[in-house]
């Protein structure tokens, strides 16, 4: 499921030639054409015919609309069902790449090819698909596995700073919710670099591999992998909102921290492990200014979030350090106090 590539992309090439594909789409947005597309042309063989669809980068462009683009070049190159599409490119591409796929004609297959710390740790792994919708994260999606992974660590020497960043936040988070000496490797990482993070990849993606594995359609433990990702998505929605959209991993970051001390609140983990765990996330991440959202814009969205049930708000909160529960019902107030605690950081 998945493969981490040689240098002469041979286990991509053995696939090609033993499945039969009718053609070949390879998905990029302008970054990964210009600096990754190179790189697999030049060692991809195979004598199917290929065409490059392009969409620009952003999570902005994760919509029904960019969908809906793709689904009508792929009608009108006479895409059947026995096409593949290739997924080059971060977690935007692998979640709008996989959503495209998974629907067209019923689905045809596809593969991840991540080139993004995030999408070869989290995004490409999991067998979920997604767009947003009226600026509400991945509110339209499937569960559909991609026909293999590919991880080419060399990929992340084409990443600016922010972006090896933001995907840090996810293995962060993997080692916070399921295994401790992993949030201990990780943290032992002064100098945040593509030298330093590349030995820890293989135990984050197997966290969530293993996970994914136990509860694909997140029934139960799969939830705990939203860690950080309910106050983190509602103001990364707000942001794209506004038109000023950061980066995920960035609003990750900014949610483990309002949700760990959430987690304290409600009794779930020690003052001593909230405070270590919020102090070790504010060494890798700036703080993100949320003065511009209202308490009960921030609500609102997460009322609106996918996980919940019954009008009620669930979160996964750490137990312990290695440790989460899932569908957690907070005290409101707790859950705004959460909020204000994070943006008093800023006066610190």
């Amino acid at each position: 499921m998945i493969t981490i590539l040689n240098d002469n992309f041979s286990q991509l090439n053995e696939l090609l030639h033993e499945k039969t594909f009718s053609k070949i789409f390879i998905l990029v947005d302008e970054n990964t054409h210009e600096y990754c597309l190179p790189i697999l042309l030049g060692n991809m063989e195979t004598d199917l015919g290929f065409e490059i669809l392009e969409i620009e980068a952003g999570e902005e462009m994760k919509n029904i609309q960019t969908a809906n683009q793709l689904w009508e070049i792929l009608t009108e190159m006479q895409a059947d069902r026995k096409a593949l599409i290739i997924n080059l490119g971060g977690g935007v591409i692998t979640d709008m790449g996989g959503f495209v796929a998974s629907t067209y004609k019923r689905g045809i297959q596809f593969i991840n090819i991540p080139t993004t710390l995030l999408s070869m740790c989290d995004a490409s792994i999991g067998g979920k698909t997604g767009i947003d919708l009226m600026h509400y994260k991945n509110m339209v999606g499937t569960f559909a596995f991609p026909e293999q992974i590919f991880i080419y660590p060399k990929f992340l020497e084409t990443l600016p700073f922010k972006e090896l960043r933001s995907g840090f936040a996810e293995m962060l988070k993997h080692g916070l919710i399921a295994d401790k000496a992993h949030w201990n490797q990780l943290i032992q990482i002064h100098k945040l670099d593509v030298e330093a993070v590349t030995p820890h990849i293989q135990t984050s993606m197997d966290i969530k591999q293993e996970v994914v594995e136990k509860d694909f359609h997140e029934s139960n433990i799969r939830k705990t992998l939203n860690f950080g990702h309910t106050i983190g998505h509602a103001v990364e929605s707000l942001c794209l909102q506004q038109g000023n959209p950061i980066l995920h991993g960035e609003a990750v970051a900014m949610g483990m921290i309002s949700e760990a001390h959430l987690a304290f609140l409600e009794n779930l983990i020690s003052e001593e492990d909230s405070k270590a765990i919020i102090e070790n996330i504010q060494r890798y991440y700036p703080y993100l200014d949320i003065s511009d959202f209202k308490d009960e814009d921030i609500t609102a969205l997460l009322l609106n979030d996918k996980k919940n049930i019954d009008s009620k708000i669930n979160f996964s909160l750490l137990s312990s350090i290695g440790s989460c529960t899932y569908d957690h019902q907070c005290n409101q107030k707790n859950i705004i106090d959460s909020i204000h605690f994070y943006r008093k950081l800023n006066d610190a």
